[in-house]
């Protein structure tokens, strides 16, 4: 069986490492952990020098970058929504969210939200290479978290055959999507 104990880390491309190291510091208040270069892919062996840079994400969580300088220009999906993909930094409370958000936004960071999901709340902005971030705190119950993951079986098998929306768990959204209709 594997045991997987945490995530390590998770590793994006970045267009300029400095920029990216001071921009987490400066605006997420983020440690600048290591920085790895090389000449040579240590898996691949592939002649192609890189940056890669890692930083602290909290709780022994680690965020991860690559400065690629011999590769083409970083560039995001064109078929798939900038929304989708992100990455999600949990906060402890609702304070530590409106907090946080003030913060960026008096260092120039535009900022959406607070967006409200039913069991969590949360805050979007980009970081200086097009990665969309969110800021989050839990606020579901431990009764609605246990309902989510009953249903999450039956709402996958349900979008796998449909491609259609399950409403087990429209419970989530039902408020702010009737301040639409």
């Amino acid at each position: 069986m594997i045991d997987i104990q945490q995530i390590h880390h998770v590793a994006y491309r970045c267009r300029d490492a400095k920029e990216t190291v001071e921009w987490y510091q400066d605006k997420l208040d983020m440690d600048f952990l290591v920085a790895i270069a090389e000449d040579r892919v240590p898996s691949t062996k592939a002649p192609d020098p890189y940056m890669h840079l890692f930083l602290d994400a909290g709780n022994g969580n680690i965020l991860a970058f690559f400065e690629l300088p011999n590769s083409p220009e970083m560039g995001r999906d064109p078929n798939t929504p900038e929304w989708v993909q992100h990455i999600a930094f949990q906060v402890a409370d609702e304070a530590a969210l409106l907090s946080a958000k003030a913060q960026l936004e008096s260092k120039g960071v535009e900022v959406v939200g607070p967006t409200e999901h039913g069991i969590i709340r949360s805050i979007y902005f980009f970081d200086p290479n097009g990665h969309r971030l969110e800021l989050t705190y839990v606020k579901g119950t431990p009764a609605q978290m246990k309902q989510l993951k009953e249903v999450a079986p039956a709402m996958v098998e349900e979008w796998s055959k449909t491609k259609r929306a399950p409403k087990h768990a429209a419970w989530l959204h039902e408020e702010e999507f009737k301040a639409l209709d």
